[in-house]
């Protein structure tokens, strides 16, 4: 009889050899461990696959949408007029605006036929004639607007549709009325229809598609 069998028992009982068996220890911790585990998993993914689906309907943004999948907030994007659109104040109307033109070219006559277009337009005509020394002959795009601080907020934008490429600059004056000094590059205000069309466009901006 093996040292390894206790006294009195034999048989089917009876231990053979010098070594002990081993014992496993129960796979009751690791069955809870993995548990645990993939019970953790499967709420993440549960989280994170509601988070898409309000991410999805609510455009992103927190914000609701219609049936249609447009956002319900939607407002239109502010125009070239800047603060003066972003704040919902309407812009000036031509007849609203006193334009002084100024050329500031060796070319004669274009402050002239320049200002008899703009009244054509619309526009109130002051001041005509050539430009100050601190500027004539040192504008060298189309031309250049000239104005309070005020008029950046929807003067510049209204006058700025009769000339495209025209750049704009503020001072110290404290009146309501706009140079408009003809610059080296100018050859003639925009067509009529081209100007009436840009400033159709900023009297009705419209929303910029993924801006809501």
């Amino acid at each position: 009889m093996s040292m390894l069998t206790p006294p009195g028992m034999g048989g089917k009982y009876r231990i053979t050899g010098d070594v002990y068996p081993r014992m496993r220890r129960p796979h009751r911790r690791r069955r809870i461990i993995l548990g645990a585990t993939g019970a953790v998993l499967a709420l993440g993914a549960a989280g994170w696959g509601t988070w898409q689906l309000v991410d999805v309907f609510s455009g992103g943004d927190g914000r609701t949408t219609t049936a249609a999948g447009k956002p319900t907030d939607c407002k239109p994007a502010p125009g070239p007029s800047g603060a003066a659109r972003a704040a919902g104040a309407p812009l000036p109307r031509p007849a609203q605006i006193t334009v002084n033109v100024y050329n500031a070219t060796p070319r004669g006559g274009l402050a002239k036929t320049t200002a008899d277009e703009l009244k054509k337009r619309g526009f109130g005509i002051g001041k005509v004639g050539n430009a100050p020394t601190a500027y004539d002959k040192k504008v060298p795009g189309t031309g250049l607007l000239l104005g309070s601080p005020g008029a950046t907020k929807g003067t510049f934008s209204v006058l700025g549709t009769q000339l495209k490429g025209a750049t704009t600059k503020v001072d110290a004056r404290t009146t309501a009325d706009v140079d408009l000094i003809i610059g080296t590059a100018f050859k003639n205000l925009d067509a009529k229809t081209a100007a009436d069309a840009a400033l159709a466009a900023l009297n009705k901006p419209k929303p910029v598609p993924g801006r809501c």
